[in-house]
């Protein structure tokens, strides 16, 4: 957005969205047959690479924390071993963090039943994978798949569903000082809304901080980032809960106990080995995990540039191309991006993909991603986001803070109430709000 001032106010030139206007059928049609095929026998040798890789990790920090002692090396104070040793099982800690990250992907495509043909052996992989990473499996496999089903509707999405004007308690719009599309807002508008919302560097980092280590966490346990529409204290242990339906009950009992049993087992292991050792060993990794999660899907669905959409404008198709591929580590060069990718097997870089078929696995949807994105370019649909990082995670934070109350294709505004897109129909009909607009 170049931002142009004027004695009024603030007005920006904004990009152009073309609503898009495609069947579900033209996009499972671009995608090679032979894609859609699961095995179980090859989704499993990924689980135990990961393991094997995430074992490595672990023997290579043991033996390098030999050589921290004074009898093997000399340190200029005391405390220098302790810096080394920390700095050391940090580093497993991120690493490990990372690849078990792989792992936790896997448990979610069990979930969509892209593990295997079975789906006995998909809900019984996926519930021991999620399970021993503290996911109620069932009960997170079925608000995911209604989020797919979903996906960038305003009142039925499951999860990063923006917050409206009045929802976060702004003043109504007033047409004659901003403009509903966020192209101009006068200045007197914009002190107000920076108010309320703006965000000092530090704050903008220290909140996006919070947000990746407590968001998994507060999502599941009282609807974080979920459905406003959901009643105070929804989560997802409650077999009752608005979410399940009634013959969902005993699934959500057996996600239930199954992370029961993984509490259990830290509790066994911090009494055998000490509370140290598991925090070192499992708890920081673990962390990292649900870091890597909120990272990766808050910004899959999360940016200026990304439509959401009301009842009478939405669709299957548009909702899942309401999302972004983003190449995660890629900010820090192209070695980091693969080993990004590879870790976590895809799941940032093929999105888009799995939003239009969730069923596909993980080793299939890069020939897949490559098909659909030569369709979609052939549509002038190009749903690539930057490189996926902590900088990027504070940048959208910043220019994602709420949407209008009227309209039915939205995009976020800014903390002075700018938006970066307007939408548009293929057919270059008037949009939404009753606004003409140029094609």
């Amino acid at each position: 957005m170049a931002p142009k001032q004027k004695t009024e106010g603030l007005t920006v030139e904004q990009g152009v969205f073309v609503v898009p206007d495609v069947s579900i059928k033209e996009l499972l049609d671009a995608i090679p047959a032979h894609c859609f095929k699961r095995s179980a026998l090859r989704s499993s040798t990924y689980i135990a690479w990961d393991f094997i890789v995430i074992g490595c990790i672990y023997k290579a920090a043991c033996y390098v924390d030999t050589f921290i002692d004074p009898s093997v090396i000399e340190l200029p104070h005391p405390y220098a071993y302790r810096l080394a040793r920390f700095a050391l099982w940090s580093l497993y800690g991120f690493w490990t963090g990372l690849f078990a990250t792989g792992l936790w992907v896997i448990g979610h495509e069990c979930g969509h039943q892209s593990f295997s043909e079975s789906k006995f052996i998909n809900n019984t992989v996926g519930w021991i994978l999620h399970s021993g990473l503290g996911v109620p499996y069932h009960a997170w496999r079925i608000t995911h798949g209604q989020h797919h089903a979903a996906t960038a509707h305003l009142t039925n999405d499951q999860v990063f569903v923006p917050k409206s004007r009045s929802q976060i308690g702004l003043p109504p719009l007033d047409p004659s000082q901003e403009d509903i599309l966020g192209s101009h807002v006068s200045e007197k508008v914009m002190n107000e809304l920076w108010d309320a919302l703006g965000d000092s560097p530090i704050g903008a980092v220290l909140m996006s901080a919070s947000y990746l280590l407590g968001g998994w966490p507060s999502y599941i346990l009282r609807n974080a980032s979920g459905q406003i529409r959901y009643p105070e204290g929804t989560n997802h242990f409650n077999s009752n809960a608005v979410m399940f339906k009634s013959h969902q009950y005993w699934q959500i009992v057996w996600s239930n106990a199954g992370v029961v049993l993984w509490l259990a087992v830290i509790a066994s292991m911090a009494s055998r080995f000490g509370v140290w050792q598991v925090l070192t060993v499992y708890v920081v990794p673990y962390l990292w995990v649900n870091h890597w999660l909120v990272l990766i899907t808050f910004l899959q669905h999360t940016d200026p540039v990304l439509p959401h959409y009301r009842a009478p404008q939405f669709t299957f198709p548009r909702g899942a191309l309401a999302t972004l591929d983003r190449n995660v580590l890629g900010d820090l060069g192209s070695i980091m991006g693969w080993i990004g990718a590879h870790a976590t097997h895809g799941i940032s870089e093929t999105h888009v993909l799995h939003h239009v078929s969730s069923k596909i696995p993980h080793y299939n949807a890069w020939e897949a991603s490559d098909a659909l994105k030569k369709f979609l370019r052939s549509r002038g649909i190009v749903l690539e986001g930057a490189p996926g990082g902590w900088s990027e995670v504070v940048r959208v934070f910043k220019e994602c803070k709420f949407v209008e109350d009227e309209g039915d294709v939205v995009f976020y505004k800014n903390s002075y109430g700018l938006a970066q897109m307007r939408p548009i129909f293929s057919d270059g009909a008037a949009n939404d709000s009753g606004i003409e607009l140029d094609k």
